[in-house]
């Protein structure tokens, strides 16, 4: 456990003399907050329709302008961060948990096990991911339910990958056989020993995973195949501005840079967060 908390300490020092990462987590937290806080935050209701008002540059009351259906760009970007960030956020959960639970048995059990999920990896990590998930959202349907199980199902395949290569490492350890001669049980060994020396590429995974599936939910959302109107999200917002894109430029500006801030913070304090956990990084 000390050596743990030594561990753990030392990749903070690490991350913390990261400027830029620490930077783009401020952003993180600050985007998480707008989520929560959205329905207090939003000066509008994102779905209230005044055609009076349709296609305004941004300015006055609204900040961003307004769409085709006079409806408040700012407030809907606000809404959309908390649709983006629950899709990336909960996907993730279902990707490592499943991912873990293979990768683990992988590389612990090894044999057929390790025969029969290396085959799957493989064929998970062969196939293009969009056009599968188009495909699987199609047989799903609709929903926010179907979107995280949809996405969270496909993007298990590199953390196991991962996760698998971490055990074939550790289950040779000494204090792995000592387990095994006390009597523990695999279940307890895997918890107990092996999950604890996963978390930093859980981590990892973890946030390098969800801009991906952020993107993934635009991309989705902007085939018509993600969130459905008249929900706001990020992706539906610039698949409904393509329309206007040459004379209400601002439409499809704000929603798009609102996706490009957010999937850069992820993916910079990833790579912080990879810097100050990875040993063979750090050297």
């Amino acid at each position: 456990m000390d050596r743990n908390e030594g561990y753990y300490a030392q990749s903070l020092r690490i991350l913390r003399k990261n400027k830029m990462a620490i930077t783009c987590l401020f952003i993180i937290l600050f985007l998480i907050v707008i989520s929560i806080l959205a329905p207090v935050i939003a000066p509008f209701d994102p779905d209230k329709q005044n055609l009076s008002e349709r296609l305004l540059s941004p300015g006055g009351a609204h900040l961003f302008g307004t769409d085709e259906f006079g409806r408040d760009i700012l407030s809907r970007c606000i809404y959309g961060c908390r649709i983006s960030l629950s899709v990336g956020i909960v996907s993730q959960i279902i990707a490592t948990t499943i991912g873990y639970a293979l990768g683990v048995s992988a590389g612990y059990f090894g044999k057929k096990a390790d025969m029969i999920i290396s085959f799957f990896i493989q064929v998970f990590s062969s196939i293009p991911f969009l056009l599968f998930a188009m495909a699987l959202m199609f047989v799903l349907g609709h929903g926010m339910i179907n979107l995280y199980i949809s996405l969270g199902v496909l993007s298990w395949a590199g953390t196991a990958k991962l996760i698998r290569a971490n055990v074939l490492q550790l289950r040779n350890q000494e204090y792995i056989f000592s387990s095994r001669l006390d009597g523990a049980s695999d279940f307890h060994i895997i918890m107990k020993h092996l999950l604890p020396n996963c978390i930093p590429t859980l981590i990892i995974t973890i946030t390098l995973g969800i801009p991906s599936a952020i993107l993934s939910e635009a991309s989705l959302s902007f085939l018509g195949l993600g969130v459905q109107s008249p929900t706001a999200s990020w992706g539906s917002m610039i698949a409904s501005s393509q329309t206007y894109i040459r004379t209400n430029t601002y439409y499809s500006i704000f929603p798009g840079l609102c996706i490009i801030i957010t999937v850069m913070a992820f993916h910079i304090i990833g790579d912080g967060l990879r810097d100050a956990l990875d040993p063979k990084m750090r050297r």
